[in-house]
């Protein structure tokens, strides 16, 4: 549960929209009436003018429809089609095509004269046309049929997703409302919401993940099912889950996506540390730390935990974070309160920070911190430290002047006091106390004779 008196029904993480309709809407006088497609889509209007040329029916699909109509340039273009996946494979000969999803209907098409053996290879998604059967694991379905555009636009999700689009003659196929729900700034699952979410679980995740991208508000109806069936996201994985809570974070409407997790009854599956947060916190960690880098949105918020590292390796486990990605957020954790002290601590106790190979990770949380305090002192000592970054190698971290060859020659006898002398000697280098390698010597000498 929330702890009472903790306000988690801003929507916003610059709080300017309160109203229904999401910032990235478009008004029902700027809607536009086509789409404008740019070079990016050469490639798969030219699979689908090749498809046409063969008979068969082809649109553009799903999500780059969406994006399109609102005027943000979509990652990729997926086809869908009549044509069975034998048929698409003989369209376009096996050398161009890879059955990577062929028992769902899928084939992937290379663009021509592209080496097969490319691993950066950019393939199409070409999908047939198709309807679902049952979901008895609460993720994919046990079995699809080939079937006609309409079937294939009501088993989809979200009705901004239903949306297909004929690039050869220049129409836009709705079968399922969607352009109105974009032009209302309204996330909508098509048909019965609890019929959506039994079927794939991820879809309540998707939903908050959708609202945050774009802005929009999720319908109530879509509201009530989500919490009907929040608990049933323990079945989906890890890594689906890690995957969209990476681009929640990301999202220009983070903190909208944070308070949707909270009130749908989400957070406790994805993030259970929201639960014991203040939302005005957060906001403030939220609009600092925007970036395209989903570690630093999740460093800053795991900052306001009570027990950062715990909450890190329940996220890492949930999420399946790779060992980079948890390495790096552990290391911002546990160093960067030293950066907003900078100025006032000694280069002894900052330098190793300087040093750490996820120094970069460590910066960004500071200056996160920093922003979301009143005063600039702790600004100015993120901004000294991230200057001095610029020193040399040798600057920044200069060879010891002591080794353990050196204390042996000496006649330190072997034991726990090596690494302690080192260790002492290496701070007074750093601080200018010792500035040679015969000062630290006189100096190991003279701690021998007391």
């Amino acid at each position: 549960m929330i702890e009472s008196g903790r306000d988690w029904s801003v929507v916003d993480g610059d709080s300017s929209n309160t109203s229904g309709i999401g910032d990235n809407a478009v008004s029902s006088e700027s809607f536009p009436d086509r789409i404008e497609l740019g070079c990016d889509a050469d490639e798969a209007v030219s699979l689908i003018r090749t498809l046409a040329d063969a008979g068969f029916v082809a649109y553009l699909a799903g999500g780059c429809v969406r994006d399109a109509l609102l005027g943000i340039t979509p990652k990729d273009y997926d086809v869908a089609t009549n044509a069975t996946p034998q048929a698409v494979r003989k369209v376009f000969g096996k050398s161009r095509t890879l059955a990577f999803g062929a028992s769902f209907g899928v084939i992937g098409v290379l663009p021509p004269n592209q080496q097969r053996e490319n691993v950066h290879q950019q393939v199409t998604e070409v999908a047939t046309f198709r309807s679902d059967g049952t979901y008895s694991d609460g993720r994919r379905p046990d079995s699809v049929h080939f079937g006609d555009p309409e079937q294939d636009a009501l088993r989809r999700d979200f009705t901004i997703n239903g949306l297909f689009y004929d690039p050869v003659d220049d129409r836009l196929i709705d079968f399922v409302g969607g352009r109105q729900d974009l032009r209302s700034g309204l996330l909508r699952t098509i048909g019965d919401p609890n019929d959506r979410f039994a079927e794939d679980r991820l879809r309540m995740l998707r939903a908050v993940r959708f609202a945050a991208t774009l802005g929009f508000e999720i319908d109530p109806a879509t509201r009530s099912a989500v919490v009907q069936h929040s608990r049933s996201l323990e079945v989906v994985s890890g890594e689906r889950i890690g995957a969209e809570m990476r681009r929640l974070l990301v999202s220009r409407f983070a903190l909208r996506g944070i308070n949707d997790l909270v009130q749908l009854d989400l957070a406790g599956k994805v993030l259970p540390e929201l639960l014991q947060m203040q939302i005005s916190s957060v906001a403030a960690r939220c609009e600092a730390a925007r970036s395209d880098d989903f570690r630093y949105q999740l460093a800053a918020i795991l900052s306001l935990s009570s027990d950062p590292s715990q909450a890190l390796r329940g996220v890492s486990e949930c999420w399946k974070l790779s060992n980079e990605e948890t390495r790096a957020i552990s290391s911002a954790l546990k160093f960067h309160r030293l950066l907003t002290e900078f100025n006032e601590t000694a280069w002894s106790v900052t330098q190793p920070i300087m040093i750490n190979r996820d120094i970069e990770s460590i910066l960004d949380l500071a200056a996160v911190i920093a922003e979301s305090q009143p005063n600039d002192q702790w600004r100015r000592s993120v901004s000294a430290a991230r200057q001095r970054l610029d020193w040399s190698k040798d600057r920044l971290n200069p060879d010891p002047f002591l080794t353990g060859d050196d204390l042996r020659e000496l006649g330190v006898p072997p034991g726990p006091e090596y690494s302690k002398l080192l260790s002492k000697a290496r701070s007074l280098q750093l601080d200018g106390e010792l500035t040679s390698h015969e000062a630290a010597t006189r100096w190991v000498l003279t701690r021998k004779e007391r």
